[in-house]
């Protein structure tokens, strides 16, 4: 007499696996943070020691083509910087340009073209080749940025603000000086050099 043997299904149910699949995927989306795009991208020069950035009362000069990007920490200290800034050049900024001001990343460009720059879809304003923020001795926006930032942390914060240069890799000595001339004169002494990290036996 011969036994019939049942056949058993070889295939799994795979819906719980994509159920938390997408779950995962799901909240990986609603919990990362978006990357605003830099104005300028540099190749950092490697170090071995690392040393986190402050993430409040800190400027970050960043050097790159011959050219100077300033980026501010905190939005009061930026709203503020920027309304001393228009008031010493005699520009004019809305409240709307204002809180879009303060949620950018670093610029590149004189304070009378800042306003078109703060007026643009982040998209469209990592393509625009910005110049720099002026630096020569006619027209030394740099300094004055750096020197009403200052006060602006020293008024809201009651702390020092912090600088930081982030420098090109490849950039010539003489670009850098010129920033760090401008920090001496403010008797800015102490600053951070902003590197890319490496291996220790690299």
């Amino acid at each position: 007499m011969a036994v019939k043997m049942t056949k058993k299904s070889l295939t799994t149910d795979m819906t719980a696996m994509c159920d938390v699949a997408f779950l995962l995927l799901t909240f990986f989306i609603l919990t990362a943070t978006s990357k605003i795009p830099e104005a300028m991208t540099v190749d950092m020069p490697s170090s071995t020691v690392q040393s986190k950035l402050p993430e409040t009362d800190l400027a970050t000069l960043t050097v790159g083509k011959g050219k100077v990007f300033f980026d501010l920490k905190g939005k009061e200290v930026r709203i503020e910087a920027l309304e001393k800034m228009a008031e010493k050049y005699g520009v004019e900024f809305t409240e709307e340009d204002k809180k879009e001001f303060s949620l950018m990343e670093g610029f590149g460009v004189d304070i009378a073209s800042l306003k078109s720059i703060i007026e643009m879809e982040n998209a469209e304003r990592s393509k625009v080749i910005q110049p720099g923020v002026p630096k020569d001795s006619l027209n030394n926006q740099l300094a004055d940025w750096l020197r009403i930032s200052r006060q602006a942390n020293m008024d809201i914060n009651d702390k020092d603000l912090e600088v930081a240069i982030k420098g090109d890799a490849k950039e010539e000595y003489p670009a850098i000086r010129k920033v760090m001339d401008i920090l001496q004169d403010q008797g800015i002494n102490s600053f951070s050099l902003v590197t890319g990290l490496r291996g220790k036996d690299f």
